[in-house]
């Protein structure tokens, strides 16, 4: 295990933080200026620790090049975590908020910010009182200077953690993704006549552009790297890890193991030993597989040397993500996985592309057939269809998930699917797949609350039969109306 990012206990004060070595990415920043501030992250090699792993350094320059000149740039830390099995950033957050906060201020230097937004869910109450609470001890200090920075609470639908919907609840409307190009339109921005519900269909700031500023918006994990990256220098970031993955991983452990936990590992560790050593191997006689949350495809146990780095993972077939490793074991009940993950997605999905709700929640219901045992002829054909069109005309990457997890499940364990059609006798318990509230005593504890939830995002107790962009859409005609 490495200790780079994650304190092995709360930092209590920004004095503390600085004590031991705090504050020196901030004093690094200002003598090396935003040029040089882009070069030594895009140096580092410094990779998004998000989940799509896209490079840092390309994605602040990029930001920097196309600066508006008639709006200032925003950095946004996304604190918004909600991918089931990570529970990576809280924990990051909870031992100190003042790493964090200050890689988004040395973003900000580089981009010519003049503000930071740290967004996260309204029910993160601990990390909301520890990033406010640090907000006010760095203005204190002096490091906050000139700039704006506020703590901004968002709801708990999965897709708040998605860039574009993230930047569309931080302009007022609702958690739904946009169609984004490469550059991204200030906060503010809306569709025709600015008061619109979404910006799906917003040409966003590109090359040349003088009407908007684009906003730099990276992850927690990624933010918290990027002060220690500037004060001990690129080298020193890819003294550990691979040429194509540098640095360090922090890892969630969860599932079907005799332990759950947060720890962090140098990119490119076996992604078994990673599960031994926090998780303290399966809670069963063996591991089956490991699901990366719920955007990427199972890893089989046979592949569990498979390095946890970016390419290794693609090699392996499946994706790092945010390195929330859900564990299974000799004995899960696979078919009744793929069900909690089809519901999840389909619950979880917005409805604004049709096939990604309608076909979401066609594969959840066929696999509670499967898993319940009142499969029906033609059921087999059917989720294989669904599968394939789920993703149709899909603006963000929620439905592609459908895709890469349920198809691996039935491609790897096709017999799981089987042994439910073969015997009618209905599961002892629903796996419930669903983000973490916390983790206590080596112990995740899960969003029970997801069970009653509806796919128009209610916890009504009968479904209305609309898609939170329908149901959405027509409360806000009916409140402009009035």
């Amino acid at each position: 295990m490495e200790r780079r990012i994650l304190d092995p206990e709360p930092m209590s004060s920004l004095e503390r933080y600085v004590e031991g070595g705090g504050g020196r990415g901030i004093e690094a920043a200002a003598r090396l200026g935003p040029a040089g501030i882009v070069d030594d992250v895009d140096a580092s090699g410094l990779r998004g620790r998000g989940g799509a792993g896209f490079p840092a350094g390309r994605k602040w320059r990029t930001v920097q090049e196309n600066a508006s000149a008639d709006a200032l740039t925003t950095v946004v830390v996304n604190a918004a975590e909600g991918e089931p099995g990570s529970f990576k950033d809280r924990t990051i957050l909870r031992r100190n908020p003042y790493r964090v906060l200050e890689g988004a201020l040395i973003a900000a230097a580089a981009v010519g910010a003049r503000s930071v937004t740290v967004a996260m869910k309204a029910s993160f109450t601990t990390e909301l009182e520890r990033m406010r609470a640090a907000v006010v001890e760095a203005g204190d200090a002096g490091w906050t200077k000139g700039l704006d920075v506020a703590v901004v609470e968002g709801p708990g639908e999965y897709l708040f953690g998605e860039e574009t919907a993230l930047l569309e609840v931080l302009a007022g409307r609702h958690p739904f993704p946009r169609i984004a190009p490469p550059f991204r339109r200030g906060l503010d921005e809306g569709g025709e006549g600015g008061g619109t519900r979404s910006a799906a269909g917003v040409d966003l700031a590109g090359p040349g552009s003088t009407e908007a500023a684009p906003t730099l918006v990276n992850n927690v994990e990624t933010m918290a790297n990027v002060a220690r990256i500037l004060a001990e220098g690129p080298d020193w970031f890819r003294s550990v890890g691979t040429e194509e993955s540098p640095g360090t991983i922090v890892c969630t452990v969860s599932g079907r193991t005799r332990r759950h936990g947060v720890a962090e590992f140098a990119m490119g560790t076996p992604l078994g030993e990673i599960v031994e050593a926090v998780g303290g191997g399966p809670a069963g006689e063996r591991i089956v597989a490991v699901m990366s949350g719920v955007a990427n495809p199972l890893v089989p146990a046979s592949l569990l040397e498979t390095p946890a780095s970016y390419e290794g993972m693609d090699a392996a077939g499946s994706g790092l993500g945010a390195a929330g490793f859900i564990v299974f074991d000799d004995t899960s009940d696979l078919a009744a996985v793929a069900h909690g993950v089809s519901r999840f997605l389909a619950v979880e999905s917005c409805g604004q592309c049709t096939p990604c709700k309608q076909d979401g929640l066609a594969i959840a219901d066929i696999l509670s057939r499967v898993v319940c045992g009142q499969h029906q002829p033609g059921d087999a054909e059917e989720l294989a269809s669904r599968v394939t069109t789920v993703g149709d005309e899909a603006r963000c990457g929620l439905a592609g998930q459908q895709q890469r997890v349920i198809g691996s499940l039935l491609s790897l364990f096709p017999d799981a699917v089987q042994a439910h059609c073969e015997d009618a006798a209905p599961p002892d318990e629903t796996v419930l797949i669903a983000a973490m509230v916390d983790i206590k005593d080596g112990k995740a504890i899960l969003d029970e609350r997801h069970r009653d939830k509806q796919p128009d995002w209610t916890f009504d107790e009968t479904y209305s039969g609309k898609s939170p962009a329908d149901r959405l859409d027509q409360r806000l005609e009916e409140a402009t109306t009035r």
